[in-house]
């Protein structure tokens, strides 16, 4: 699991960064970092108002500003805090005139993030350089591949389990009781085999699991209720009143690995104390409904457990639903199954993945 330093979500220093500093640089670095990345999540969007951006925008935000630092360090030969208003000009032109073919709307989120960066330093950046807009329908955003969707399913049966109790011996019964009695905040004395099955429960399968079938949005996680869940006709069932973006009542299908695995947590939930007042589907650790930002941790986690190194958010899942969903059954089972109100909104996942184009050339011939 990855085990980097975070504020609100997002590493402070990755890998290629911590290669090329040296100790004293990394310090400077990653309370540069803090201090940015704390300022985008809570007044970077109107800092008048104190009003800061989404998760998604301030994440992809820090991350453009840090592959930003290092294209000056290389350039110019050594760190430094303080880029102007040049490198951000050539940055951008390199962005454009690169043969990896940025998309428009990276080009612009890149534009956009050097923004904010030089306002955050008080320092306004404007710019001549001009980033076409999408035209028509825009294209959905990154999406997750068959095979990550397999290796994250994959990532989430192994992810925070532990060995069965009477597999061990009583020196690793010893440490796997010290290992829960501190992922579990109690006594390691009072740690007995009911938190043995709690370390195996259904809770993050489940969320996965729906999110994959279902294409659930964050928010839609956080707002998740147990009367949703239809396990009688494998189904998701969301009422008017608790549906995102829309004012309908939607029935979602369900693969029937997935209902299961919600059934077993349906069960497994009745036994924790924190869900007694509550029809919440899920709670963070904190009992908290989750978030973008938790659901990201939880992400980072199964990528680091899947092998998967490139990086992508929640919503990658959900593009990759509508994605497969449009191939397989057509733009009206997307629809449904994504909860659009307009067709036109699902229109953009009516796209064959890359791959799949290229076999049809191949096939071609």
């Amino acid at each position: 699991m990855s085990d980097r330093e975070k504020v609100e979500g997002v590493v402070l220093i990755y890998q290629p960064v911590e290669d090329y500093l040296n100790s004293r640089q990394r310090i400077a670095y990653r309370e540069h970092r803090r201090k940015y990345i704390g300022w985008l999540a809570s007044e970077g969007q109107d800092p008048d108002a104190l009003e800061g951006y989404a998760y998604d925008t301030y994440y992809t935000y820090a991350n453009i500003t840090c592959q930003f630092h290092r294209y000056v360090w290389n350039r110019e030969g050594r760190f430094t805090l303080d880029p102007t208003h040049d490198h951000a000009n050539d940055y951008l032109t390199a962005k454009k005139t690169s043969k990896e073919d940025y998309s428009s709307s990276h080009l612009h989120n890149v534009k956009l993030a050097l923004k904010a960066y030089f306002r955050y330093a008080g320092d306004e950046w404007e710019t001549d350089i001009t980033v076409k807009s999408e035209s028509g329908v825009s294209q959905p955003k990154d999406y997750v591949s068959e095979d990550e969707r397999k290796a994250l399913r994959e990532a989430v049966l192994e992810y925070g389990s532990v060995p069965a109790y009477a597999a061990l011996d009583p020196d690793k019964r010893r440490e796997w009781k010290r290992y829960l009695a501190r992922r579990f905040g109690k006594p390691m004395n009072e740690v007995g085999r009911d938190d043995w099955d709690r370390a195996n429960g259904f809770k993050y399968v489940s969320i996965l699991f729906a999110s994959l079938d279902a294409g659930l949005r964050p928010v839609e996680v956080g707002r998740a209720k147990t009367y949703w869940v239809d396990v009688e006709n494998a189904a998701l069932r969301i009422p008017e009143k608790d549906s995102s973006k829309n004012k309908d009542n939607w029935t979602v299908s369900l693969t029937q690995e997935t209902t299961e695995y919600l059934a077993h947590w349906l069960n497994e939930r009745e036994m924790y104390d924190k869900y007694d007042e509550t029809d919440q589907l899920w709670l963070t650790r904190h009992s908290n409904p989750y978030s973008g930002k938790s659901l990201r941790v939880l992400l980072d986690n199964l990528r680091d457990i899947a092998g998967i190194e490139r990086d992508f958010s929640w919503y990658a899942i959900r593009h990759s639903t509508g994605t497969y969903m449009a191939r397989e059954e057509g733009l009206a089972a997307a629809q449904s199954q994504l909860r659009h109100r307009r067709e036109e909104t699902t229109m953009k996942y009516d796209q064959a993945p890359v791959k799949d184009r290229r076999d049809a050339l191949n096939r071609m011939g």
